[in-house]
């Protein structure tokens, strides 16, 4: 399984090298508090048994600053520690930056994982890693990890903000070798969409199951159904209205068409083409043939999807792409759906990968 990445990040490095500062700093691990239930997903599973010490913590985001949405600048983040922190002072982690899907919170993510357990159980055969779970969660269900100003810059706040708090907080391998990048559906698409906005973050990714890796299309009565929400039925909507609205507002943003300060892609009664044009600019698999340097750059680059997941048709596209311009990856559909297994998965088949593949010490 592999993923690439570009680099330059000495500066920040070697500001960061005057600014670490021990996780005491934040408030003392411990067990990971019970997230909230989210509608239509239920309360979050619980743990299978003890986990890796947790600390909440919260993340100012520069990137936000400004948004029209009103979403949270100040954002909620999980950070797993390694069993070993407290009592290795001395040594230095590699981190995992891991992003939620669509509708949910980076919290809620973190237990239907069971990543505390998970990591507690790595731990144990050695292999020890500081993981990140930024929660993205808007108005409208989920930020699509882009660089919009009516939502953000998503992007940036996890490349930049993020990174850089980490890295000035906790006992990190604080350079591209030591960062990885994962992500499940909408998570997934993110963990593209960064990883070829900013390589030199990064040396390897994995996509779990992405979503949206092929431009979004509407008809004529899906736009204009669209076109007719009111704000508060977008933001109370089902699924699929929310995801609609999220994708519009992250995709083709305009700060002078209030209240939803985007815009449709339907306008005089037809297909807004320009719309769907913009859409199309931010599908990962549109943009590989832009970014095959940033791509090539990669330690290692991989993706995977279930054979019952309809997403995987086009995780398959983006494979196939990746081989078209002899960017190395691996892929592997698996028997399942779009959430079965995932956990495990990230047991079995995520952490070995990082582990190949990243500076651990």
């Amino acid at each position: 399984m592999k993923h690439r990445l570009a680099g330059g990040l000495l500066g920040l490095a070697l500001a960061l090298t005057f600014t670490i500062q021990p996780a005491a700093a934040q408030s003392a691990a411990g067990a990971a508090p019970t997230p909230r239930p989210i509608p239509g997903f239920g309360p979050a599973p619980k743990p299978t048994g003890p986990g890796a010490p947790v600390q909440m913590i919260k993340v100012h985001g520069k990137s936000l600053e400004g948004n029209l949405e009103g979403d949270a600048v100040d954002r909620d983040v999980e950070v797993v520690l390694p069993p070993s922190y407290a009592k290795s002072p001395h040594r230095r982690y590699p981190v995992l930056y891991f992003l939620h899907g669509f509708g949910i919170t980076g919290d809620w993510f973190g237990a239907f994982m069971h990543v505390p357990e998970t990591m507690l159980g790595a731990s144990k055969e050695g292999h020890e890693f500081i993981v990140v779970l930024p929660d993205t969660d808007t108005k409208f269900g989920g930020s699509m990890y882009s660089n919009s100003p009516t939502t953000g810059d998503f992007e940036s706040f996890i490349a930049n903000d993020l990174t850089a708090y980490i890295d000035s907080h906790y006992r990190t391998i604080a350079r591209r070798a030591g960062r990885g990048l994962v992500g499940h559906s909408m998570g997934g698409y993110g963990t593209w969409k960064i990883a070829m906005d900013h390589p030199e973050k990064w040396a390897a990714m994995y996509a779990m199951s992405a979503c949206c890796m092929s431009a979004r299309k509407e008809t004529l009565e899906s736009a204009q159904k669209m076109a007719a929400l009111t704000v508060d039925q977008a933001a109370n909507g089902n699924f699929g209205v929310k995801a609609g609205v999220a994708s519009m507002v992250a995709w083709s943003p305009d700060p002078r068409n209030p209240p939803f300060f985007a815009d449709f892609p339907v306008k005089d009664g037809a297909l807004d083409q320009f719309v769907l044009d913009r859409w199309a600019a931010n599908s990962p698999i549109v943009m590989v043939s832009a970014h095959v340097p940033q791509l090539k750059s990669f330690v290692a680059i991989a993706s995977d999807g279930g054979d019952k997941d309809g997403l995987t048709k086009d995780a398959k596209v983006m494979h196939d792409q990746l081989d078209e311009f002899g960017i190395t990856n691996s892929f592997e559909v698996y028997p399942g759906t779009h959430t079965s297994a995932i956990a495990e998965r990230f047991r079995t088949k995520v952490l070995p990968f990082f582990e190949s593949h990243l500076e651990m010490k």
